[in-house]
């Protein structure tokens, strides 16, 4: 397998003026001790990065519109060729942001979407008007010309509203929508208790599965759910099916669910280099480190690169290539990066390999 960095996402700033109940980076308002980098050392990250690959790269946060200069940043990675992305909250977008958007080369916004009604959503992202801002910017959106995606994220909480967010994303005219699986990271470790169980874990997978199966316009993925492909395999051919799942071959290139430090990391506010956005440890750092050097030398990437150091079940598992299991889950739950996925239930054969 050819391991290239197709997706970089990076948090330019950890401040945020939201303070919702999963956030894997803490964020705040005011993050001490965080500083956001300069526009020049920015620029110079970018310039190491287009040095050596030519990744998608999403200008994350924290809320990256509280940073004046995020789309002097934006800009500046579009001159040099990258497809530049944004992932918002949603809250602060204006007409003035969608005219910012379009002339910085952004080609693509996420916005986080938790809940069908403003009760569900506001909850999750603990700040009334949370709902009505997102729908805002939507419409500016649509009204714009600008593509988007939703993010949804679920727990215990919300967990029912999965029907009903999918329903009312494709109504919004969104590109895709990605369906999340928590990863206890940051503020999610304060709300393990609303983890959703092992045992209704594939309930939601298998979901996923059927709605997929009739869905042909809009791309539908989980994330942070990689035991999904497994099951695509599993039911496809249970049911004679003899065609590649949309979402695999997007997700995976026919080859892997999880893509920690495989196809994406994180770069984050610090300049740490993280195998994804919910595995807080890092293989180096792009101030004292070139990108290349990180991404090809560190202990930690070629270790979650090498699917034989898996260990127990998911060592020992046969859709191993395809899956692999959260290795960012495995390290958050158990403090071995290189453990099993916690969240699957599947026995596997004594064989290795797909």
């Amino acid at each position: 397998m050819n391991f290239e960095p197709k997706w970089i996402a990076w948090e330019i700033t950890r401040r945020c003026n939201l303070n919702c109940v999963h956030c894997r980076s803490s964020s705040e308002l005011d993050i001490a001790g965080h500083p956001d980098c300069s526009l020049e050392e920015a620029k110079r990250m970018l310039d190491d990065i287009k040095s050596y690959a030519d990744p998608v790269m999403v200008l994350s946060g924290g809320e990256p519109l509280l940073r004046p200069d995020v789309f002097d940043i934006a800009s500046y990675g579009t001159d040099l060729g990258l497809r530049m992305c944004l992932a918002t909250n949603g809250t602060l977008v204006t007409k003035e942001t969608c005219r910012n958007i379009k002339e910085s080369g952004i080609k693509m916004v996420s916005l986080s979407l938790d809940g069908s009604t403003a009760e569900v959503h506001d909850n999750f992202r603990n700040q009334l008007g949370a709902f009505e801002g997102t729908m805002n910017a939507i419409r500016l959106f649509n009204e714009h010309g600008i593509q988007f995606l939703i993010n949804s994220s679920f727990t215990k909480r919300n967990k029912t509203e999965a029907p009903k967010i999918y329903e009312l994303v494709k109504k919004l005219g969104a590109t895709a929508w990605y369906l999340f699986m928590i990863v206890p990271t940051g503020r999610g470790e304060d709300i393990m208790e609303e983890l959703i169980p092992e045992s209704e874990y594939e309930d939601i997978l298998n979901w996923h599965y059927d709605m997929e199966k009739e869905e042909q316009e809009m791309l539908v993925r989980p994330t942070c759910a990689p035991q999904y492909y497994r099951i695509v395999l599993q039911r496809s051919k249970a049911e004679g099916e003899k065609f590649q799942r949309r979402s695999l071959k997007f997700s995976t290139g026919g080859s892997k669910g999880c893509l920690a430090g495989q196809l994406i990391c994180l770069v984050d506010v610090d300049g740490n280099v993280l195998p994804c956005s919910y595995f807080p440890k890092s293989g180096g750092n792009i101030r004292e480190q070139s990108f290349q050097d990180i991404w090809e030398n560190s202990k930690l990437f070629l270790e979650l690169r090498n699917f034989k150091g898996y260990k127990d079940n998911c060592g020992r598992c046969e859709y191993v290539n395809v899956c692999g299991g959260c290795r960012a889950r495995a390290y958050a739950m158990t403090g071995d990066y290189l453990a099993q996925e916690p969240f699957c239930t599947y026995q596997p054969r004594n064989v290795t390999g797909a």
